[in-house]
């Protein structure tokens, strides 16, 4: 008689296994499933909250870009003596100074973009030296000439940096 108690109570116990079993599962994928809809949500706000600070950074970076374009440079940074040198050296700082200026900003831009936008600026200090070491250059004015006659033949490096961060800005969408 005995066995057959155990019987029973193994015949009553199997069902409570199993719906405990099911209830178990059951509140796991619930579980699951409300932290991932508070994941969801919480990266929700926090993209709507940075996105206007990485659209701002672009900004400022394409203000940047189109500041040291050469021939908007040379434009507004005047020679103040007809030193080839000390224009050089003014042109150089004042690219140095407005990049110094926007550093913050690498954090709100992918690496891959900031790696362009310093590309960009080295290539425009660069030009700016390569200009000054060739032998027709020996005042301010004629480096000033020489650097805007380089840019009439090809495009300046900031304008292709300027291109990547509009078509990144547009993948944003």
């Amino acid at each position: 008689m005995e066995i057959s108690r155990i019987i029973d109570l193994f015949l009553f116990a199997i069902p409570s296994l199993i719906t405990g079993i099911i209830a178990y599962y059951f509140f796991r994928e619930h579980t699951r499933n409300e932290d991932g809809r508070r994941r969801f949500l919480l990266k929700k706000d926090l993209q709507v909250n940075a996105m206007p600070l990485r659209l701002q950074a672009y900004e400022r970076m394409a203000l940047f870009l189109e500041r040291i374009s050469p021939s908007k440079l040379l434009i507004r940074i005047t020679p103040i003596s007809s030193s080839k040198e000390d224009y050089e050296s003014l042109l150089i700082q004042s690219v140095e100074q407005e990049f110094e200026h926007n550093l913050s900003q690498q954090i709100y831009i992918s690496d891959r973009c900031w790696n362009i936008i310093t590309t960009a600026k080295n290539a425009t200090i660069q030009l700016i030296r390569k200009a000054s070491m060739l032998e027709k250059t020996d005042t301010a004015n004629k480096l000033r000439e020489v650097v805007l006659t380089e840019m009439m033949e090809r495009r300046s490096p900031s304008d292709a940096a300027l291109s990547f961060i509009k078509e990144e800005v547009s993948d944003l969408w």
